[in-house]
Protein backbone atom coordinates (compact mmCIF):
# COMPACT_ATOMS: atom_id res chain seq x y z
CA UNK A 1 0.00 0.00 0.00
CA UNK A 2 1.77 3.31 -1.26
CA UNK A 3 1.75 6.23 1.24
CA UNK A 4 -0.62 8.81 1.22
CA UNK A 5 1.24 11.82 0.71
CA UNK A 6 0.68 15.29 3.04
CA UNK A 7 2.45 18.28 2.20
CA UNK A 8 2.59 20.93 5.16
CA UNK A 9 2.64 24.45 4.25
CA UNK A 10 3.26 27.24 6.61
CA UNK A 11 4.41 31.09 6.81
CA UNK A 12 5.79 29.80 10.17
CA UNK A 13 7.09 26.59 11.37
CA UNK A 14 4.32 24.23 11.04
CA UNK A 15 3.92 22.85 14.33
CA UNK A 16 -0.01 23.51 14.12
CA UNK A 17 -1.04 21.94 10.74
CA UNK A 18 1.44 19.07 11.00
CA UNK A 19 0.01 18.29 14.48
CA UNK A 20 -3.79 18.65 13.13
CA UNK A 21 -2.84 16.87 10.07
CA UNK A 22 -1.60 13.91 12.37
CA UNK A 23 -4.75 13.61 14.80
CA UNK A 24 -6.83 13.36 12.01
CA UNK A 25 -4.71 10.46 9.78
CA UNK A 26 -4.13 8.50 13.58
CA UNK A 27 -8.45 7.71 12.81
CA UNK A 28 -7.04 6.13 10.10
CA UNK A 29 -4.63 4.32 11.43
CA UNK A 30 -3.99 1.52 8.49
CA UNK A 31 -3.53 3.58 5.97
CA UNK A 32 0.51 5.04 5.89
CA UNK A 33 1.17 8.46 5.72
CA UNK A 34 4.20 10.71 4.63
CA UNK A 35 4.68 14.33 5.77
CA UNK A 36 7.26 16.65 4.28
CA UNK A 37 6.81 20.05 5.98
CA UNK A 38 7.38 23.61 4.09
CA UNK A 39 8.10 26.22 6.67
CA UNK A 40 8.34 29.73 6.51
CA UNK A 41 6.78 30.08 3.15
CA UNK A 42 6.22 33.79 3.26
CA UNK A 43 5.75 34.66 -0.77
CA UNK A 44 4.19 34.35 -3.40
CA UNK A 45 6.56 33.12 -5.62
CA UNK A 46 7.66 30.13 -3.32
CA UNK A 47 4.16 29.02 -2.96
CA UNK A 48 3.71 28.38 -6.36
CA UNK A 49 6.80 26.68 -6.54
CA UNK A 50 5.54 24.36 -3.41
CA UNK A 51 2.05 23.92 -4.76
CA UNK A 52 3.15 22.73 -8.31
CA UNK A 53 5.66 19.78 -6.37
CA UNK A 54 2.12 19.18 -4.56
CA UNK A 55 0.34 18.61 -7.97
CA UNK A 56 3.54 17.01 -9.61
CA UNK A 57 3.27 14.39 -5.78
CA UNK A 58 -0.32 14.18 -6.22
CA UNK A 59 -0.39 15.45 -2.64
CA UNK A 60 -2.79 16.50 0.43
CA UNK A 61 -2.31 19.77 1.67
CA UNK A 62 -2.71 21.46 4.85
CA UNK A 63 -1.53 24.79 5.51
CA UNK A 64 -1.52 27.99 8.25
CA UNK A 65 -1.37 31.02 6.87
CA UNK A 66 -1.94 34.52 8.05
CA UNK A 67 -1.34 36.12 5.31
CA UNK A 68 -4.90 36.31 3.72
CA UNK A 69 -3.28 36.61 0.07
CA UNK A 70 -1.38 33.24 0.35
CA UNK A 71 -4.51 31.34 1.74
CA UNK A 72 -6.52 32.38 -1.21
CA UNK A 73 -3.57 31.75 -3.94
CA UNK A 74 -3.72 28.06 -1.99
CA UNK A 75 -7.42 27.48 -2.05
CA UNK A 76 -7.67 28.69 -6.17
CA UNK A 77 -4.83 26.56 -6.82
CA UNK A 78 -5.99 23.10 -4.90
CA UNK A 79 -9.97 24.03 -6.17
CA UNK A 80 -8.46 24.31 -9.68
CA UNK A 81 -6.47 20.84 -9.66
CA UNK A 82 -8.46 19.20 -7.73
CA UNK A 83 -6.50 18.76 -5.00
CA UNK A 84 -7.59 18.11 -1.43
CA UNK A 85 -6.41 20.59 0.97
CA UNK A 86 -7.80 22.24 4.88
CA UNK A 87 -6.82 25.57 6.15
CA UNK A 88 -6.11 25.09 9.61
CA UNK A 89 -6.15 29.12 11.01
CA UNK A 90 -8.74 30.80 8.76
CA UNK A 91 -11.77 29.74 10.30
CA UNK A 92 -10.08 30.55 13.87
CA UNK A 93 -9.02 34.14 13.01
CA UNK A 94 -12.49 34.45 11.24
CA UNK A 95 -14.01 33.20 14.89
CA UNK A 96 -11.90 35.66 16.81
CA UNK A 97 -12.22 38.71 14.51
CA UNK A 98 -16.33 38.26 14.79
CA UNK A 99 -15.91 38.48 18.57
CA UNK A 100 -13.30 40.79 18.81
CA UNK A 101 -14.23 43.00 15.81
CA UNK A 102 -10.49 43.20 14.70
CA UNK A 103 -8.50 42.66 12.13
CA UNK A 104 -5.50 39.82 12.83
CA UNK A 105 -1.72 41.55 12.94
CA UNK A 106 -0.86 38.89 10.13
CA UNK A 107 2.20 38.33 12.06
CA UNK A 108 4.03 34.76 10.98
CA UNK A 109 5.02 32.67 13.80
CA UNK A 110 3.34 35.15 16.56
CA UNK A 111 3.06 31.66 18.82
CA UNK A 112 6.94 31.44 18.52
CA UNK A 113 7.73 34.69 19.74
CA UNK A 114 10.59 34.77 22.21
CA UNK A 115 8.84 35.99 25.28
CA UNK A 116 8.50 35.36 28.88
CA UNK A 117 6.64 31.69 28.59
CA UNK A 118 9.04 31.18 26.12
CA UNK A 119 11.91 31.33 28.52
CA UNK A 120 10.01 29.74 31.48
CA UNK A 121 8.92 26.66 29.24
CA UNK A 122 13.24 26.33 28.57
CA UNK A 123 14.02 26.61 32.23
CA UNK A 124 10.63 23.77 32.84
CA UNK A 125 12.95 21.24 30.46
CA UNK A 126 16.30 22.25 31.96
CA UNK A 127 14.85 21.66 35.64
CA UNK A 128 13.62 18.05 33.97
CA UNK A 129 16.60 16.85 32.83
CA UNK A 130 18.32 17.81 36.11
CA UNK A 131 16.65 16.51 38.47
CA UNK A 132 15.44 13.22 36.59
CA UNK A 133 15.55 9.89 38.16
CA UNK A 134 16.01 11.67 41.32
CA UNK A 135 19.56 12.87 40.57
CA UNK A 136 19.31 15.51 43.20
CA UNK A 137 16.50 15.36 46.05
CA UNK A 138 16.63 19.49 46.36
CA UNK A 139 14.93 19.72 42.90
CA UNK A 140 11.56 17.84 44.93
CA UNK A 141 10.81 21.11 46.81
CA UNK A 142 11.57 23.49 44.01
CA UNK A 143 9.24 21.24 41.56
CA UNK A 144 5.64 21.82 40.68
CA UNK A 145 4.90 18.68 40.03
CA UNK A 146 6.79 15.19 41.84
CA UNK A 147 6.30 12.36 39.53
CA UNK A 148 6.72 8.87 41.77
CA UNK A 149 6.88 4.95 40.16
CA UNK A 150 8.44 2.15 39.46
CA UNK A 151 10.72 1.88 36.73
CA UNK A 152 9.03 2.07 33.04
CA UNK A 153 6.13 4.21 34.29
CA UNK A 154 6.71 7.23 32.01
CA UNK A 155 8.18 9.22 34.32
CA UNK A 156 10.95 10.69 32.01
CA UNK A 157 8.89 11.41 29.31
CA UNK A 158 6.15 12.66 31.17
CA UNK A 159 8.43 15.12 32.79
CA UNK A 160 9.41 16.17 29.50
CA UNK A 161 5.92 16.81 28.48
CA UNK A 162 4.86 18.92 30.91
CA UNK A 163 7.63 20.80 31.37
CA UNK A 164 6.52 21.72 27.68
CA UNK A 165 3.54 23.10 29.52
CA UNK A 166 5.33 25.27 32.05
CA UNK A 167 5.98 22.94 34.97
CA UNK A 168 8.88 22.28 36.75
CA UNK A 169 8.81 18.55 36.69
CA UNK A 170 11.09 15.95 39.63
CA UNK A 171 10.56 12.65 39.19
CA UNK A 172 11.96 9.41 41.50
CA UNK A 173 12.15 5.46 40.68
CA UNK A 174 10.41 3.57 43.25
CA UNK A 175 12.79 0.62 44.22
CA UNK A 176 12.18 -1.58 47.40
CA UNK A 177 14.57 -1.33 49.66
CA UNK A 178 15.98 1.73 48.79
CA UNK A 179 15.99 4.58 50.72
CA UNK A 180 13.14 7.32 49.87
CA UNK A 181 14.80 10.89 50.29
CA UNK A 182 13.47 13.23 53.35
CA UNK A 183 12.74 15.81 50.86
CA UNK A 184 9.85 13.86 49.66
CA UNK A 185 7.86 13.36 52.48
CA UNK A 186 8.05 17.76 53.12
CA UNK A 187 6.29 18.15 49.37
CA UNK A 188 2.66 19.28 49.35
CA UNK A 189 1.29 15.71 48.53
CA UNK A 190 -1.18 17.44 46.01
CA UNK A 191 2.06 18.66 44.02
CA UNK A 192 2.95 14.53 44.07
CA UNK A 193 1.32 11.93 41.62
CA UNK A 194 2.03 8.46 42.14
CA UNK A 195 2.60 6.37 38.62
CA UNK A 196 1.73 2.69 38.48
CA UNK A 197 0.65 0.02 35.62
CA UNK A 198 -0.68 -3.54 35.07
CA UNK A 199 1.46 -6.39 36.16
CA UNK A 200 1.51 -7.89 32.84
CA UNK A 201 1.83 -4.84 30.72
CA UNK A 202 5.28 -3.68 32.26
CA UNK A 203 6.23 -7.41 32.06
CA UNK A 204 5.82 -6.81 28.13
CA UNK A 205 7.56 -3.59 28.74
CA UNK A 206 10.43 -4.23 30.39
CA UNK A 207 10.99 -7.90 28.24
CA UNK A 208 10.66 -5.24 25.15
CA UNK A 209 13.52 -3.09 26.83
CA UNK A 210 15.80 -5.89 27.25
CA UNK A 211 15.30 -7.28 23.69
CA UNK A 212 16.36 -3.79 22.61
CA UNK A 213 19.57 -3.89 24.54
CA UNK A 214 20.48 -6.94 23.44
CA UNK A 215 19.90 -8.97 26.33
CA UNK A 216 18.41 -11.97 27.92
CA UNK A 217 14.49 -11.11 28.22
CA UNK A 218 13.66 -13.25 31.21
CA UNK A 219 15.22 -11.75 33.95
CA UNK A 220 14.42 -10.52 37.68
CA UNK A 221 13.50 -7.08 36.10
CA UNK A 222 10.85 -8.33 33.75
CA UNK A 223 9.38 -11.46 36.34
CA UNK A 224 5.92 -10.77 36.81
CA UNK A 225 5.85 -11.51 40.65
CA UNK A 226 8.86 -9.91 41.06
CA UNK A 227 6.66 -6.70 39.42
CA UNK A 228 4.14 -7.13 41.69
CA UNK A 229 6.26 -6.76 44.98
CA UNK A 230 7.55 -3.55 43.00
CA UNK A 231 3.64 -2.06 42.27
CA UNK A 232 2.89 -3.21 45.90
CA UNK A 233 5.61 -1.27 47.66
CA UNK A 234 4.76 1.61 44.99
CA UNK A 235 1.20 1.40 46.37
CA UNK A 236 2.10 1.29 50.06
CA UNK A 237 4.42 4.87 49.58
CA UNK A 238 1.44 6.40 47.59
CA UNK A 239 -1.16 5.90 50.29
CA UNK A 240 1.46 6.99 52.94
CA UNK A 241 2.36 10.23 50.87
CA UNK A 242 -1.96 10.23 50.67
CA UNK A 243 -1.20 11.33 46.70
CA UNK A 244 -3.01 11.08 43.09
CA UNK A 245 -2.28 7.60 41.31
CA UNK A 246 -2.63 7.28 38.08
CA UNK A 247 -2.78 3.53 36.20
CA UNK A 248 -0.46 4.72 33.02
CA UNK A 249 -1.19 1.33 31.26
CA UNK A 250 -4.10 1.93 28.97
CA UNK A 251 -3.22 6.08 28.83
CA UNK A 252 -0.80 7.87 26.45
CA UNK A 253 1.71 10.63 27.91
CA UNK A 254 -0.94 13.01 26.45
CA UNK A 255 -3.97 11.68 28.66
CA UNK A 256 -1.79 11.27 32.02
CA UNK A 257 -0.88 14.80 31.63
CA UNK A 258 -4.07 15.87 31.72
CA UNK A 259 -5.18 14.48 34.25
CA UNK A 260 -2.43 16.00 36.04
CA UNK A 261 -2.99 19.65 34.68
CA UNK A 262 -6.33 19.26 35.57
CA UNK A 263 -5.85 18.17 39.48
CA UNK A 264 -3.41 20.77 39.46
CA UNK A 265 -6.06 23.15 38.31
CA UNK A 266 -8.63 22.17 40.46
CA UNK A 267 -7.05 22.13 43.71
CA UNK A 268 -5.80 25.88 42.60
CA UNK A 269 -10.02 26.96 42.03
CA UNK A 270 -10.90 25.35 45.58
Amino acid sequence: MSAIKVFILSDSVGETAHSVAQAAAAQFADYPVHYQRFPFVRTESLLKTVLAQALKAKAAIFYTFVDGHLSQLTNDFCSANHLPYYDVISPALSVFGSLTHAKPTNHPGKVHDLNTSYFDRINAIEFAVTYDDGKNPAGFLEADVVLLGVSRTSKTPLSLYLANRNLKVANLPLVPQAKIPEEIWQVDPKKVFGLTNDPEKLNSIRRQRMVQYGLNPDTLYSNTDKIRQELDYADDIFKKIGCLVINVANKSIEETATLITESLGSEENN
